[in-house]
Formats: C-alpha cells, sequence, structure tokens
C-alpha cells in the first residue's frame, strides 16, 4: 500500500483484482490478461513481469513496490513515460522505460 503522500507511476486498483495489465507504450497499446500472468522479478531498477505470450519490462528507480503490486494482480495501467518524462528529476518511483517483448518459444517443433 502507498501512503498518502507516495505516488506511483503505475496506476492500481485497490478494490480487488482487475482482469488485464494495460501497457501503453508511445505507439500502441497492449492489454494482457491476468489469467496469462506467470511471475514477476526484479528490484528498484528494473521489474520483469511474464505473461504467457509477452514479456513487460519496466526500468526506472524505486520499483520494488510495483514487484508487490504486480503479484496481487492490482496493476490495471504500466505507462511509457515521454522523452521528456524520462528525464525530469524526482526522488519518487518512476519508470524511465518500458518494454514488452513477445515471449519466446523454447520447444522446438519436430518433423
Amino acid at each position: 500500500m502507498t501512503s498518502a503522500g507516495e505516488m506511483k507511476p503505475w496506476i492500481t486498483n485497490l478494490e480487488g483484482r482487475v482482469p488485464g495489465l494495460e501497457v501503453v507504450l508511445l505507439r500502441q497499446v497492449i492489454v494482457l490478461p491476468w489469467n496469462q500472468f506467470l511471475y514477476a522479478e526484479g528490484g528498484d531498477d528494473e521489474v520483469r513481469a511474464v505473461f504467457a505470450t509477452h514479456d513487460v519490462i519496466a526500468k526506472g528507480s524505486g520499483l520494488a513496490p510495483l514487484l508487490s503490486d504486480l503479484a496481487a494482480q492490482l496493476v490495471t495501467r504500466l505507462k511509457e513515460p515521454t522523452r521528456a518524462d524520462r528525464f525530469a528529476s524526482s526522488t519518487v518511483a518512476r519508470i524511465t522505460e518500458l518494454h514488452v517483448r513477445k515471449a519466446e518459444q523454447t520447444c522446438e517443433s519436430r518433423a
């Protein structure tokens, strides 16, 4: 939970679990259903959320609390910052980069 004065660069729904995560990139929006969420890992400077079909990587500072919000499936939106927002100085948690990539298939098809 966040204290009254603490701001997070992601949006959560504290009223209960939401059906999906909306990832807003500068050129596209991707919605990933929480029922395909596998796990999240990382620390203060980078968090990776792994879904069955995609990986979402957030880089920045103060991101460790994002892990618990992802684990509780409370995050409704992650938004890629504009170029100007990436360089703004901040002492609170912030996302400087946000990437989404398709999950790589580990099994090779057999002929």
